[in-house]
């Protein structure tokens, strides 16, 4: 290269040599003049076998001048694009046409030496010159300037820069394992589908047909053809990188080439798949990524998994990658860097690992496996049914044979009374139904009365009677009720009443006379009589609160038209039961008119029902005065992602709970009659109560419409949450409460270990569990410490007097028996984890003994070994390496994607928790609930460990 060209006033130890002279060419295939000042660099490049070039050296280099048959010295090499073997052939006795072709060669060689050169100076200037913009490089700058000046130094740094990463090439390459490269096949798939390739590319093909627009698909359809319509940015930027391959420009393919970019997207080979991701960040097909380059590529896959603060914070990850897979500072990555950090991701990933399989697990699988007879395998099902449900059978069993007892004395009763003959057997049916309402209408309430069965869950009746199930054994008898109310209405108006109504004078005179009066009734007599108003009344109302109460009505999953709209969700449901109220008035004068009964202590219904209605009417009484005395002061309000309204209250002196309860929540500027219950998220041990409210009804949405209005803006500095505290200038709603309730999870101290699953909002009841935890694990380690100091001072002082230890420590409450919890949080909205970003901090912070094991799972992002989050995946392990915390959650606990594989970690809890009782605790939607217990079924006839599923019921 010219020293003295204009475009190139600087000079570049690798551009010149000095002290060194070449001997320049006559004249070059373009006619350009060569001075005799021209120096050139020899460049030393290894072609591997993935036909990738690596650079060697960058050393000074003398030139043979071909025309004058002067030879260069020997060992020196023409250029690196010159063959050695036409070098060391050439000779001066060469005739005309070798002379031509050497001359041709000569400067072919120099042009590409000369392109090699300039491109090796615009990566000195731009790699040597960041002293400007970062003051950690200034040295580097420094050394940059001194460079222009002397160019042995830089050549110098850049040549040890090169080295340094060819080094770590080598070594990379001898870490790709044979096991390494199995994990790679699970990872970068483009498309995840259960079914072989043949059947899905039949399925791509019909979509095609189904798109294409003569005979070609338009880019804007490719993501749809090849099921990626949920990622449709990612899908159209593989769509560039695959027309870049084969250097089409077009934006449309035909079927032919879709087959193509087909099999290569869902080509088994990870290298092929690695490349193909690679050539989508390197957009000007270089082979090399910039830093700008993988920031786009970071925005791109949050977008495709709905995480938009990842996207807000790219420019940061992506200078985390960089400084990671470039520590040389060469501003580029290349594919073998970005293939060592795929391949080495688990290394990162030592937080929150799943727990290690065993032999015992093992052990207990193949169990599982042995074969049995049928008659020794349908014994073992109906062992661990009755193991499982004997609380449940025994109550029912007791219920069930009450009402048979009952149905039959009434049966037997009116069988043996002369209207038996005129009525035949639907005289008794429709009696002994009516008996076994009386009892059900009076059980019917047991069930709802939480104060009572909440004191008694502490009793020892909580090991016999399953009081978890209390909304169950409540739907069972109403279910009761409805069959008792069509033997009874259905037996009197379409049997008794007609066949009295047929009945002869003289028949009635002698039967029926002291019962319905000298004048025999008509059937319509009969119907509007107090018996049948009051009848039919109660009817009608229990079934629209029964109508009302289903699931379908309740949970708003059947749509009405205006104004019948209102018909469903929970409000209808919550009014419609306190019809109740009236029904339960007409079943006292009903039964005070009750047919052929005329002496009041056989009218027995008053009987059934005054135990009952006096204690639900005890409850709902104290319910009204304990929420008076009970008086909250809001200390702080937050409304965060996801519609999730936080209340943080004073907490009464008076009110005692443990963790896992709930209590009723009321907002008079909503609704002054109605009560919602919300679990407890805060500690027993903690001087505020909390709670987390999701908008999933009409109560609730207006709730947050309340709050939203007295809370404030955020201020510079803090988060861009709605927040409100003692503090805030607008005076915030009044609220009452009432409780605490029981609930299943608050008898997890009752096992060994713990299961706690919570999707979306049904984290909230396990919330406080974890923080309990953590406060008792805190409160063991201060005792542990202290009885430590006291018998080492006992020690050293000689003192063995027991009295003064027992006032020093006194007697300590009972140990907690659970040893290990597992908090699985399964949400699909990454601003969800806001909600508790605190406690799993704090849980990280000071569980240093491991009792405390927590994983989130974000479901709107593809699983982990899809490409479209393999970058996230690569910045989540990064990020929490070096800084300790999960890019998704913003907490130290790491965010797995997709679903968990819920066999694998019923497995792995038997394999290390061998013959312990398990408590498995779930909050979330029916469907989960289904699969968890089934799971629990089945593993509990595997092994000795055993698991006990709760689920929670609103």
């Amino acid at each position: 290269m010219k020293a003295n060209n204009p475009k190139h006033q600087r000079r570049w130890a690798s551009d010149s040599v000095p002290n060194r002279t070449a001997v320049s060419s006559e004249s070059s295939p373009a006619g350009t003049e060569y001075s005799s000042t021209e120096e050139f660099v020899e460049v030393t490049l290894d072609l591997q076998d993935d036909n990738t070039i690596v650079l060697r050296s960058v050393e000074p280099a003398t030139v043979i001048n071909i025309d004058d048959g002067v030879q260069a010295p020997a060992g020196a090499t023409v250029s690196a694009s010159a063959p050695a073997s036409r070098s060391a052939s050439i000779r001066r006795s060469s005739s005309s046409k070798l002379r031509q072709f050497s001359q041709e060669l000569k400067a072919e060689a120099v042009a590409k030496a000369r392109q090699f050169s300039q491109e090796l100076r615009a990566e000195l200037v731009r790699r040597f010159s960041w002293g400007h913009s970062h003051s950690s490089r200034t040295p580097l700058a420094a050394s940059a300037v001194v460079a222009t000046q002397n160019g042995s130094v830089a050549e110098s740094g850049f040549a040890s820069a090169l080295a340094a990463r060819a080094l770590r090439r080598e070594r990379a390459q001898l870490d790709r394992t044979r096991s390494g490269a199995q994990k790679a096949l699970r990872g970068l798939r483009f498309i995840s589908t259960k079914t072989n390739g043949v059947d899905a590319w039949n399925q791509v093909e019909i979509n095609f047909n189904n798109l294409a627009k003569d005979g070609s698909l338009f880019r804007a359809d490719f993501a749809q053809c090849i099921g990626m319509r949920d990622s449709k940015e990612f899908a159209l930027e593989l769509f560039d990188a695959l027309g870049r391959r084969r250097r089409l420009k077009a934006d449309k393919i035909s079927k032919e080439e879709l087959y193509e970019f087909w099999s290569q997207i869902t080509d088994q080979s990870f290298d092929s798949r690695l490349q193909i991701f690679f050539d989508m960040v390197d957009k000007n097909e270089d082979g090399r990524i910039t830093e700008e380059q993988v920031k786009e590529i970071i925005m791109l896959s949050a977008s495709a998994n709905k995480l938009s603060r990842l996207k807000e914070q790219a420019e940061e990850y992506a200078a985390l990658i960089m400084e990671e897979l470039d520590p040389e500072r060469l501003g580029y990555i290349e594919l073998w860097q970005l293939e060592t950090l795929l391949l080495q991701k688990d290394t990162y990933l030592n937080y929150s690992q799943a727990l290690s399989y065993t032999s015992q697990a093992l052990s207990q699988n193949l169990q599982g496996l042995r074969k049995k007879g049928p008659i020794r395998r349908w014994g073992t099902k109906l062992l661990y049914y009755l193991q499982e449900n004997w609380r449940r059978i025994w109550v029912l069993t007791l219920w069930i044979m009450i009402m048979v007892g009952l149905f039959t004395w009434k049966f037997c009763q009116y069988k043996n009374k002369r209207a038996f003959e005129v009525m035949g057997y639907c005289l008794p049916t429709a009696k002994g139904a009516a008996e076994t309402l009386k009892f059900n209408m009076a059980l019917i309430l047991m069930p709802v009365c939480r104060n009572t069965i909440t004191w008694l869950r502490s009793t020892k009746l909580a090991y016999f009677i399953p009081f978890d199930d209390n909304i169950n054994f409540h739907k069972t008898i109403a279910a009761a009720i409805v069959i008792g109310i069509i033997l009874h209405a259905g037996d009197h108006l379409a049997c008794d009443f007609p066949k009295l109504v047929r009945l002869s004078e003289s028949a009635y005179e002698k039967t029926f006379h002291h019962d319905f009066g000298s004048r025999k009734p008509s059937y319509i007599d009969l119907v509007k009589g107090v018996e049948g108003v009051t009848g039919i009344l109660m009817v009608i109302l229990m079934l629209v609160a029964f109508t009302l109460a289903t699931r379908w009505f309740r949970r708003n999953h059947i749509k009405l038209p205006k104004p019948f709209n209102r018909l469903t969700g929970f409000n209808a449901f919550w009014y419609s039961h306190h019809l109740f109220v009236i029904v339960y008035i007409l079943l006292v004068i009903h039964g005070q008119y009750v047919y052929l009964v005329h002496k009041w202590h056989l009218k027995t219904t008053w009987m059934y029902l005054v135990v009952p209605v006096l204690l639900y009417a005890g409850e709902r009484t104290l319910r009204f005065f304990r929420s008076g005395s009970y008086p909250v002061r809001l200390l702080k309000v937050a409304i965060y992602p996801g519609n999730v309204l936080t209340l943080q209250m004073s907490k009464p002196p008076q009110f005692k709970y443990k963790s896992g309860q709930y209590m009723y929540v009321q907002c008079p500027a909503v609704s002054p009659f109605e009560w919602h219950p919300f679990s407890i998220t805060s500690a027993p041990g903690d001087d505020y109560l909390s709670v987390h409210i999701r908008q999933l009804g009409d109560w609730t949405r207006e709730l947050k419409r309340v709050f939203s209005e007295a809370c404030e803006p955020p201020v510079a500095g803090k988060s861009g949450l709605l927040r409100a505290d003692e503090t805030t200038k607008k005076c915030l709603p009044k609220l009452l409460i009432d409780g605490p309730y029981g609930a299943p999870a608050q008898d997890y101290r009752n096992y060994d270990v713990l299961l706690l699953v919570g999707l979306g909002i049904g984290a909230t009841p396990f919330i406080s569990i974890l923080k309990d935890l953590l406060n008792n694990i805190v409160k063991m380690e201060e005792e542990a410490d202290s009885i430590s100091d006291v018998s080492k001072s006992d020690t050293s002082s000689g003192s063995t007097d027991s009295s003064i230890t027992n006032k020093v420590c006194p007697k300590r409450k009972k140990t907690l028996k659970t040893t290990n919890a597992y908090f699985y949080w399964v949400t699909r909205e990454q601003g969800s984890f806001d909600w508790f970003k605190g406690v799993m901090n704090e849980v990280a912070d000071l569980d240093q003994r491991g009792v405390i094991e927590m994983h989130n799972y974000l479901t709107s992002v593809y699983e982990e070994g899809d490409a479209r989050s393999a970058l996230i995946t690569m910045v989540q392990a990064l990020n929490h390496a070096k800084n300790g915390v999960d890019i998704v959650s913003g907490t130290r606990v790491r965010t797995h994607f997709a679903r968990p594989n819920w066999k694998r970690v019923f497995s792995k809890l038997c394999s290390k928790h061998c013959s312990a009782r398990i408590g498995v605790f779930y909050c979330g939607a029916p469907v989960l609930a289904k699969e968890l217990n089934k799971l629990c079924y089945e593993f509990n006839q595997k092994g000795p460990t055993k698991f006990e599923f709760h689920k929670e019921h609103f």
